[in-house]
């Protein structure tokens, strides 16, 4: 189920179990994932899309073979907060997934991730090309600590 807001996503999630932090671009969707008790956002891949059917089974293996209980969406705002193209792609993309799961579903805002990811990586001395290799996946893991520590806070 997709809830529109962390309060109402807080409030349906047991009391511990990860969770997975996805950052939807056109060619690729960067996982992260949390430990247990939900503390910290470890980037884990970066998975090449194709088609949705194969974007969402490699999305649910990961989902599985972690034993994660939800889901955050990126979902790309413009930088006065309105929505575009991108974010209604991201919406799409959470109803068609929801199709296929009973994980809950939210979205979190995430404007300036992937510059943070970015900054982060040129900060730890990163590759060109190993930068290009792991953005998705660390913007992903932002995504998901923004949302963990607004957890907490609710908590």
């Amino acid at each position: 189920m997709i809830y529109a807001t962390i309060e109402e996503f807080a409030a349906i999630l047991p009391r511990a179990g990860a969770l997975a932090g996805l950052d939807l671009g056109t060619k690729t969707i960067g996982v992260a994932v949390s430990d247990g008790l939900r503390s910290v956002a470890s980037p884990l891949t970066t998975i090449r899309r194709e088609k949705f059917t194969l974007d969402a089974n490699a999305l649910l293996k990961i989902a599985e073979e972690r034993a994660l209980v939800g889901l955050v969406l990126g979902l790309p705002r413009n930088m006065d907060g309105t929505e575009g193209p991108r974010a209604q792609s991201t919406r799409a993309f959470a109803r068609n997934l929801e199709r296929l799961t009973p994980l809950a579903i939210t979205f979190w805002d995430e404007r300036l991730s992937t510059v943070a990811a970015e900054r982060a990586l040129l900060e730890a001395d990163t590759s060109r090309k190993r930068r290009a290799e792991v953005i998705d996946h660390v913007a992903a893991g932002y995504i998901l600590q923004g949302a963990l520590d607004r957890l907490r806070y609710l908590g």
